[in-house]
């Protein structure tokens, strides 16, 4: 409990930390690559130590205030869309205090394995709180900023959840304008953002929101039992992010950064030279 406590604000550290590097210096594009890359795999560690020592304080810890379902922090029937209600209420409390308004949420669900049954699943209810908490955050910010601020009714939000037989998918849709596809790439990056830069605050952390973390974090997430978060966008019109869990608890294995000399040299290799036409090549 001590170590899970003594590193709670590393997160916000960090974030601060890129901040002040991205604002000192002027990073290449090999730089940016290496410190994503190191960024990724260290905040995955993070991830699986953390579960494991939450796993073990609620298992075999004296203050057991679980619910008698969960196996420690695991949910053997995690209710979905429980969840995604959850998050959105939240975050529209957020939206509520800081555009005085905020966008309904519509939620359509389809489960193939039980067609009109409630749609669970194995899995850490905080992992998928933490996905959907950040993803309402970033739709409800595009519906408020991309449309008159003195309608009385905005878009909603639209969430379905789908069960499939290997599959568990939850797709975000929002009409806040949509996104460039230039910029689609970047959305993961932990050195960009969209949101105006966070103050300074007095003492050793600093707020996350503003950082850029929201999306490059909630997939790691997503990732660490071998779903995805993937974003698609409709410049001019909506947005849709898709998260991907699997639907079947055996196949759920955890994700995790290998530490050899051969992941040593990504550091220090080169980046291969361009040998297609445009800024951006896809190839």
């Amino acid at each position: 409990m001590r170590i899970r406590n003594r590193h709670m604000n590393v997160v916000e550290m960090m974030a601060q930390g890129v901040l002040e590097m991205r604002e000192s210096y002027e990073l290449d594009h090999m730089t940016k690559n290496n410190l994503q890359y190191f960024l990724d795999r260290f905040y995955m560690s993070r991830i699986g130590i953390r579960m494991l020592i939450n796993q073990h304080t609620l298992m075999f810890g004296k203050d057991k205030t679980g619910h008698k379902r969960h196996i420690g922090s695991i949910d053997p029937n995690c209710d979905v869309v429980a969840i995604v209600k959850d998050a959105y209420e939240n975050a529209r409390f957020l939206c509520d205090q800081y555009y005085l308004a905020s966008p309904e949420l519509t939620i359509e669900t389809h489960n193939a394995k039980l067609p009109g049954g409630k749609i669970e699943c194995c899995y850490i209810p905080s992992h998928l709180y933490h996905i959907l908490f950040e993803l309402f955050k970033n739709s409800m910010r595009a519906v408020m900023e991309y449309h008159d601020d003195d309608q009385n009714e905005y878009p909603p939000i639209v969430v379905a959840v789908v069960s499939g037989l290997e599959d568990l998918t939850i797709k975000m849709s929002d009409e806040g304008g949509g996104i460039p596809r230039s910029v689609i790439d970047q959305l993961f990056h932990y050195t960009y953002t969209t949101a105006p830069q966070p103050s300074k605050a007095d003492g050793p952390c600093a707020p996350l929101a503003g950082y850029g973390y929201g999306l490059p974090l909630s997939r790691l997430y997503a990732r660490y039992f071998q779903g995805d978060l993937q974003v698609y966008s409709l410049e001019g019109h909506s947005t849709d992010c898709l998260i991907y869990l699997k639907a079947l608890s055996e196949e759920a294995n955890e994700l995790l950064p290998v530490f050899n000399t051969t992941s040593s040299r990504h550091y220090t290799s080169g980046i291969a030279t361009p040998d297609w036409t445009g800024n951006n090549p896809r190839f």
